[in-house]
């Protein structure tokens, strides 16, 4: 199943994406989806079960590695309608034309790039007219909750003050903040069209803590898809959920 932090946003950011992809399209559309650092997969083959055709673009040869190996796992008709490409995201325009999607994935990507708007640029392009852009990022406006709760007043203290972060990871990135990416997205014509919070009660939980099972995993999920659609909770949820709409 996976540690808590990971199980919790995956499930919540399938659930958002579904509602969003349901209110957008016709019932039973099979969809063209590119997932940028798609990762290990979670969500490229969860739509491709779904019945989408996805294609995913990732750079790191290691994770590419493991999509490759779980996609083996799936049956034969699954695998036909999933496609994997190595590459960056900054390079969609060398691999794919523009608006060869009807939705567009970038899900904790942006993080790991110092100049995010020409990324963004491009991933718009690549939208056909009406497409959905997913985009899951760190929030910077919640930089110094994390530390606060840990009773690191300094990291608190720093977290007011910048936005950049050290990860779980050890690297130091970047977090974004919803009103910049709003505008963002409002000047590469894919306007912000629903947002959510991801997080909001389970982001200080340990590396490697277990989730819960049956009906405990099930009131804890619930619970925080509430707080990621409830003001004031969603705003200080350690990730944000973008979807904005080519235009």
């Amino acid at each position: 199943m996976g540690a808590l932090r990971d199980v919790v946003r995956q499930e919540l950011v399938a659930r958002q994406l579904d509602e969003q992809i349901a209110g957008r399209f016709p019932v039973g559309r099979r969809l063209r989806v590119l997932d940028v650092g798609m990762g290990q997969g979670t969500q490229a083959l969860r739509l491709a079960r779904a019945g989408h055709t996805v294609t995913g673009l990732e750079s790191d040869s290691g994770m590419l590695a493991k999509a490759r190996e779980a996609l083996v796992g799936e049956p034969a008709g699954i695998q036909e309608r999933v496609r994997l490409v190595e590459g960056d995201g900054l390079e969609t325009g060398v691999h794919f034309l523009p608006g060869s999607f009807d939705v567009v994935l970038c899900h904790g990507v942006l993080m790991y790039v110092s100049e995010p708007d020409a990324m963004l640029a491009a991933l718009a392009r690549m939208l056909a007219p009406g497409g959905l852009l997913s985009l899951l990022v760190r929030n910077g406006d919640s930089l110094a909750l994390r530390p606060g709760l840990a009773g690191d007043w300094t990291g608190a203290l720093e977290g007011f003050e910048t936005d950049t972060y050290v990860n779980r990871l050890g690297l130091r990135v970047r977090a974004d903040r919803l009103d910049r990416l709003t505008a963002t997205l409002a000047g590469i014509a894919a306007p912000l069209h629903a947002w959510y919070g991801v997080r909001v009660f389970t982001d200080g939980a340990a590396d490697g803590a277990e989730p819960p099972t049956g009906e405990e995993l099930d009131r804890l999920l619930a619970a925080e898809d509430r707080a990621g659609r409830t003001e004031p909770y969603r705003r200080v949820a350690a990730l944000l959920h973008l979807c904005g709409v080519r235009g």
